[in-house]
């Protein structure tokens, strides 16, 4: 088992969040940077979330500690971001957009 996260991982625990199976919670709101960290059960992930838009995802820290981030996963040539379906991605979109009543509990 690699210690480092891959964007599968994170792709797959996106994919979980878009289904249903996993809850994704804003735990910041969108920075003048466009990036925003949400939680998905003891999963943190910092996404690039701009103009309703994900772009891709900075960086990710798994449950077990183990971390990944997005100088990594381009240098393989990929992103988490970019393994989504277009229904996957269209799913977290709208949790990500969805009112931030969250933050206040």
């Amino acid at each position: 088992m690699s210690c480092v996260l891959t964007a599968r991982e994170v792709c797959q625990c996106l994919r979980d969040a878009a289904l249903g199976v996993l809850s994704l919670r804003p735990v910041e709101e969108p920075g003048d940077t466009g990036l925003v960290s949400v939680e998905v059960e003891g999963w943190r992930l910092r996404l690039d979330f701009e103009g309703g838009r994900l772009h891709h995802c900075e960086r990710a820290r798994a449950p077990d500690g183990r971390e990944g981030n997005l100088e990594t996963w381009q240098r393989y040539g990929t992103n988490p971001v970019n393994l989504l379906s277009t229904w996957e991605l269209a799913q977290i979109e709208r949790l990500l957009a969805q009112p931030r009543r969250c933050l206040a509990e």
